[in-house]
């Protein structure tokens, strides 16, 4: 199943103009992921959402907004972002599953940026060589990559390696079990975890 979510995002994010608002680039029940820039946020759909930079200037830095598409300035940044928008909550279930950065990771770094009762934001870096070891999302998480890199991921007796670019967003279902290792340069991402 994770095999079928990443290769839909990537055909999506392929076949679309890269900053098209009109277009989400992950779309499914709990999130609407956009690929865009700060001035054409009138055209994504009304609601709240993180809004990560991934113009050089601010690269990374991440803020919540109400209302993602609202005239008038709330989006704090400029140029280049990814949108997630969180859409109906998941049902609460019995706890299962790590947390990001709870898992046996080696080489890696995790910086909280921020928590509300929708989401949990974290800055994270894979060094080079980094692994981490297998693990269960305890949520629902969407990795916006900052940097781009190679990383071997292995799950369901499959391993593949992954090439991101910077801005590619990928979705993390809850309950989804698999190992990655950095075979490439220094990987930077925000991850933005739904709660329940």
């Amino acid at each position: 199943m994770r095999w079928v979510l990443i290769a839909a995002s990537l055909i999506v994010a392929a076949a679309a103009d890269p900053f098209a608002a009109d277009r989400p680039a992950i779309d499914n029940a709990r999130v609407r992921v956009y690929r865009t820039t700060a001035d054409a946020l009138g055209s994504i759909e009304h609601g709240p959402g993180v809004i990560v930079s991934i113009e050089e200037r601010d690269l990374g830095k991440a803020v919540w907004v109400d209302d993602a598409a609202a005239p008038g300035g709330q989006v704090p940044l400029r140029g280049a972002i990814v949108v997630v928008q969180p859409r109906a909550k998941r049902p609460p279930s019995p706890a299962a599953g790590s947390k990001p950065g709870e898992a046996a990771f080696t080489g890696m770094s995790f910086t909280p940026v921020f928590d509300n009762d929708r989401v949990s934001v974290l800055r994270a870096r894979m060094d080079v060589g980094a692994r981490e070891g297998l693990h269960t999302h305890g949520s629902d998480t969407i990795v916006v990559h900052l940097s781009g890199g190679e990383i071997e991921d292995s799950a369901d007796g499959k391993t593949v390696v992954n090439r991101w670019k910077r801005g590619d967003a990928e979705f993390e279902a809850f309950g989804s079990s698999h190992s990655a290792r950095n075979v490439g340069g220094a990987v930077d991402v925000v991850l933005v975890a739904l709660k329940p």
